[in-house]
């Protein structure tokens, strides 16, 4: 629905241009934090708002050759790794759902600040990877003298989204991103229907526009259904006596962490893998083990594989709007920061749940 509003908001037309304005240094985490921000409420409508009008301010400027790849590679990746925080960091966190779902005693909130840690190296490592390219971007934008027009609507519309889904979440039992996903559609659709005062078109054109990304959509619904039916057929003591000690659990939880990124690399798409890994939990819970590492290495995992799935619903679409090959954007793109965070992440983990309680 984002693409329907970007065709009726100057300022959405001209997003990349308001983004990349500032010192050049700071604009790969002003990136990913704003797509972060965007997809904690949109989902993948990050995809469709900052690429989809990326390769309309391409095709307009006439940016071609070396500088459209440098241009597609700056804001594409850091889009995507932007929307790959929301596990860590949004209470609207498809893989929180899961683990919680499966393992009741854990919460967001006692996961969020492990996956703000992580949000944060996550965010460094990829700024001294793309810092460079991004500075020769931010010299070819066009200067804004002021703000486009329609800011101020586009202001006015997310008070009413963010007001709407408080309302939806205090008087019913929905969820926040059950609230996100009908309030946003909803908003969007009677602002056009104000705007162009044609409701019968403005019902086609969203129509068409959803329909463009059911592709995307079916992979990732069919992709959780196939994890938790996967979950019913594994042995119900499948994991018995794997995790004894702090160790132990330490050990677990890496092995779980890097089954996501390795399994998605050969196609396995990041949810069923997760559906499956959190399913599992409840017997290790059963057992008396600790869940809370494991929780937090799978959230980790998912938000790693997210990058590295060239199969999965977030690269797919990142390919379809940058007209790249999802295989380049998997690991031609993102190969390198995986390989160089998973480190660092595990050094983490390992000083929050191993040397930690041991020293205290």
């Amino acid at each position: 629905m984002m693409q329907c509003l970007v065709r009726r908001l100057e300022v959405l037309q001209r997003i990349h241009d308001v983004l990349l304005g500032g010192r050049p240094a700071l604009l790969y985490p002003k990136y990913a934090v704003v797509s972060c921000g965007i997809a904690s409420v949109l989902s993948f409508g990050v995809m469709n708002l900052l690429c989809g009008t990326l390769s309309d301010t391409l095709r307009q400027r006439g940016i071609t050759g070396a500088s459209r790849v440098r241009w597609l590679r700056s804001v594409l990746i850091s889009t995507l790794r932007g929307f790959a925080l929301v596990p860590l960091v949004a209470p609207t966190s498809v893989a929180v759902a899961i683990i919680t779902r499966e393992v009741p005693s854990l919460s967001w909130s006692g996961l969020l600040p492990y996956g703000i840690g992580s949000a944060v190296l996550l965010v460094l490592v990829g700024w001294g990877l793309e810092h460079k390219r991004f500075r020769r971007v931010s010299g070819e934008r066009e200067p804004l003298e002021t703000w486009p027009a329609g800011s101020g609507r586009l202001l006015l519309l997310v008070l009413i989204i963010f007001t709407a889904m408080g309302l939806l979440v205090q008087l019913t039992e929905l969820k926040v991103s059950v609230a996100a996903m009908l309030t946003v559609p909803v908003v969007t659709l009677l602002y056009m229907f104000w705007h162009d005062r044609s409701p019968a078109m403005a019902v086609r054109e969203a129509t068409d526009n959803m329909l463009g990304m059911s592709n995307e959509m079916s992979i990732f619904a069919g992709s959780a259904g196939l994890g938790v039916a996967l979950v019913s057929v594994i042995p119900a003591d499948a994991l018995a006596g794997m995790a004894t000690g702090e160790l132990g659990v330490f050990l677990l939880a890496v092995g779980g962490l890097l089954m996501m990124p390795m399994l998605s690399a050969i196609g396995i798409i990041p949810i069923t893998v997760l559906s499956v890994q959190a399913g599992l939990m409840p017997q290790l819970v059963a057992e008396g083990v600790n869940p809370l590492p494991i929780a937090v290495a799978l959230v980790i995992g998912f938000s790693l594989a997210m990058m590295l799935s060239p199969f999965g619903p977030a690269v797919m679409l990142l390919s379809r709007f940058g007209q790249v090959s999802r295989w380049v954007v998997a690991f031609g793109w993102n190969g390198a920061f995986v390989l160089l965070s998973i480190p660092l992440l595990l050094l983490m983990l390992w000083g929050i749940f191993v040397v930690a309680p041991a020293a205290g």
